[in-house]
């Protein structure tokens, strides 16, 4: 009985089940590769994803926010001349519309810190204690004393490295001086109420609050401020969120997105959806050497097979979609092995992953100690998707092959 030169895909599937596995040595060896291969892609990629988004979320979410407002001298120059009026009627309806998640507005200024012992250079906020917390300032990390408690409040919370530099304690007076609007000195004393942990020891020693009444007060701006932060729902989209607020705001002042505020961590950002991709790819190079090759040793075992049934009627195209098809058999299932293997190792460490030994290496790369992994379902689809194009692509070569082999010439194979 000659063979149809259409098949139905069930016996094709068959068929070329069975053909996979004809060598299970080398299909086991091959599959353990490709399952290795998406494993080690996927979960790195969770590992380097979770990094990127901390390191993002770390950077932008407590102090800068996703959009912010300036004097549009300000960014060149942060002094007091450089100030804004606070939030017009038309700016504070924007702000109320459901993209806004949190808002504040701050004074933000370089000073100087002086304890009996030491002195620094640090950027003083004037804040709203509710408007910070909205923001995403996390009153957890107040680990001595307490955060302000209004903009009136005539204390100073400062960072636990800080306080270690100046050699001072909780309940201890310092000096902060900055410049008024007349280029004069202008100084305070204020009592440690409170000390924070940074996620980075940097911000720990960069920033201290006071309320942002108080710090007015002090630099005699009156009710003016240095800056309005306003928070979104996904900083990775923040486009609609950037309209609606330079639609509001003043004519006069700047509005910028996290990303143009700094430049650093939105290059991270694209670095990390770029560095995917090539991960993906030159994993799966690695992997395409073994797959051609056991696809090709497949092929050339059965010469004299693929002839016959060429012979009984058999068409060229068949025989390249059955090799198609071993091909797809063996990606699919190292597929799925891969991915479980992925999911069931990010599931033990999705609170988190101590990296303590190395803080200080994190610390340089502006990641805290303790890594979140990220498995992000569009990496996942991203990863499965290039595998299965890329193996399908490399099985044309083995495909092509075994379609091009004469009845009589294959049949004579020994």
């Amino acid at each position: 009985m000659a063979f149809s030169s259409n098949l139905p895909l069930a016996a094709m599937s068959r068929l070329a089940w069975r053909n996979l596995w004809r060598n299970h040595r080398r299909t086991l060896i091959m599959l353990l590769a490709i399952s290795v291969g998406v494993w080690a892609m996927i979960f790195m990629t969770a590992l380097m994803r979770g990094m990127v988004d901390q390191m993002i979320e770390d950077g932008i979410v407590a102090l800068p926010g996703f959009v912010q407002i300036h004097h549009p001298g300000y960014r060149d120059d942060p002094s007091i001349e450089n100030s804004l009026a606070p939030p017009g009627p038309r700016l504070l309806e924007a702000l109320r519309d459901q993209e806004v998640s949190g808002w504040t507005t701050r004074v933000r200024v370089p000073a100087m810190i002086s304890s009996e012992r030491s002195s620094r250079g640090v950027t003083l906020l004037g804040v709203d204690p509710e408007g910070e917390i909205a923001l995403g300032f996390d009153p957890a990390s107040i680990v001595e004393g307490r955060f302000l408690e209004s903009p009136e409040d005539k204390g100073l919370v400062i960072g636990r490295k800080l306080l270690e530099r100046l050699e001072t304690d909780l309940g201890k007076r310092v000096v902060v001086m900055s410049q008024d609007p007349d280029n004069d000195i202008a100084d305070r004393g204020f009592r440690i109420v409170g000390v924070y942990k940074g996620k980075l020891e940097g911000l720990e020693e960069g920033f201290i609050y006071a309320g942002r009444s108080t710090v007015q007060l002090l630099l005699k701006m009156g009710q003016q401020i240095s800056e309005i932060a306003i928070a979104g729902r996904d900083y990775r989209d923040v486009e609609q969120l950037y309209q609606l607020v330079n639609d509001a705001a003043d004519e006069d002042s700047e509005v910028k997105p996290w990303g143009e505020l700094d430049t650093y961590l939105g290059l991270m950002l694209g670095v990390m959806d770029g560095f995917v991709l090539v991960w993906v790819l030159i994993i799966f190079l690695a992997l395409s050497f073994g797959l051609v090759n056991t696809l090709m040793m497949a092929v050339f075992e059965r010469i004299r097979e693929i002839g016959l049934m060429q012979a009984l009627g058999m068409k060229p195209s068949a025989i390249l979609y059955q090799v198609l098809l071993e091909s797809l058999m063996l990606l699919t299932l190292g597929l799925l092995i891969g991915n479980l293997l992925a999911f069931l190792s990010v599931l033990p460490i999705r609170d988190g992953l101590d990296l303590s030994v190395v803080s200080q290496g994190m610390e340089m790369m502006g990641v805290s100690s303790v890594l979140y992994p990220a498995l992000k379902l569009r990496d996942l689809v991203m990863a499965n998707v290039v595998v299965i194009i890329l193996g399908i692509l490399t099985s044309l070569l083995p495909a092509w092959r075994a379609s091009q082999y004469r009845p009589v010439e294959a049949i004579s194979k020994t």
